[in-house]
């Protein structure tokens, strides 16, 4: 199987409400997007206390548009439709959203992959290390900019 991944390059720190990492907010406009064209979507997030915010911004960052998900271990057996979590999901999902640091070593598992560019240094590198990771493991890689 392989994976496609696309990589989007932010050129600001803050989405729209600033409260947010403008990845975070991007993230949850693609956990809808995902979620409305039926796919059951994993977002694999660096620990507990950022999972959690990612978890507040997905209730609150568009008033007329809800995303059914739940943190790992919570909500219905087997999940919502969109899971938030730190470890390997349990279950078939097809698309992952890595808001972590790191690719996770369950990649091969999803057929797209999500992945973001911030404009801050650290981060930025830690996105070159995944894309040539996801390189070396034979993903078909996109990438696209994001002006806000």
């Amino acid at each position: 199987m392989t994976t496609n991944a696309c990589f989007y390059v932010l050129n600001q720190e803050h989405g729209p409400d600033t409260t947010v990492p403008a990845h975070f907010d991007l993230a949850a406009k693609i956990a809808l997007e995902q979620f409305r064209s039926g796919e059951r979507v994993f977002v694999y997030i660096d620990d507990i206390a950022l999972a959690h915010q990612f978890d507040e911004h997905l209730w609150q960052f568009e008033a007329d548009s809800f995303v059914p998900h739940n943190l790992q271990g919570e909500g219905p057996k087997g999940g919502a439709p969109v899971e938030i979590g730190v470890t390997p999901p349990v279950g078939r999902r097809t698309v992952l959203i890595n808001l972590s640091m790191t690719l996770p070593d369950f990649i091969r598992r999803f057929n797209q992959v999500f992945d973001f560019v911030p404009v801050e240094a650290v981060q930025k590198q830690a996105a070159r290390e995944r894309f040539k990771q996801l390189r070396q493991l034979g993903a078909v890689l996109s990438t696209q900019e994001i002006s806000q």
